[in-house]
């Protein structure tokens, strides 16, 4: 009985961890991030130094992404049009794990298509593993029928703090007024 509960247990902390979105006391010590030279949805250079000093949300994925990254960046669209003013220090970015179909004139399109707060970052396709492992998010390139490839991916939305500091995360299909209620605290507008 006690094996049986201590099982039940762990798969629920390990539920948890996995869908419903990371608990700050599980990640206390992780680092996320690295130094690195990219470019923006403008064609503009990018550095780390942008997620800087104000409260971040990062996704990764890619611009031919069937269903996951339209979802999340509508949904993200519409939890910042919820905060309001009281999310205007907020800033989002959409960094690609395809960057080589993904350029900045298709990633300014893509993001702009759900809102003008996401900034899409793309880059050299060795820049943005460098940048995907140093985030510890699991990208790969899954060959398709017709010859071609689909990227698979993590599909959380990362929170940092002003300082940089990683303050949890918003799983994929996470309930609205939850993802929310994460940003509100994120901002310091609870």
């Amino acid at each position: 009985m006690f094996a049986a509960l201590l099982l039940l247990t762990i798969g629920l902390l390990g539920w948890q961890f996995a869908v419903q979105g990371t608990d700050r006391s599980l990640t206390a010590s992780m680092k996320l991030g690295t130094d690195f030279n990219l470019i923006d949805h403008n064609g503009d250079p990018i550095t780390e130094a942008a997620f800087d000093g104000q409260p971040t949300l990062v996704f990764f994925g890619f611009t031919r992404c069937p269903e996951v990254c339209p979802t999340t960046l509508y949904e993200m669209a519409g939890w910042l049009d919820t905060l309001g003013e009281a999310g205007n220090d907020l800033q989002a970015f959409f960094i690609s794990v395809d960057p080589e179909r993904d350029t900045p004139e298709i990633m300014k399109g893509y993001a702009e298509a759900f809102t003008e707060r996401v900034t899409g970052i793309t880059g050299d396709p060795d820049e943005i593993a460098r940048v995907v492992a140093a985030w510890h998010v699991y990208a790969a390139r899954i060959p398709t029928e017709d010859d071609d490839y689909t990227m698979d991916h993590t599909a959380s939305v990362f929170l940092m703090d002003a300082n940089g500091d990683f303050k949890g995360t918003i799983a994929y299909g996470e309930n609205a007024e939850t993802a929310v209620a994460k940003l509100r605290q994120l901002t310091g507008n609870s």
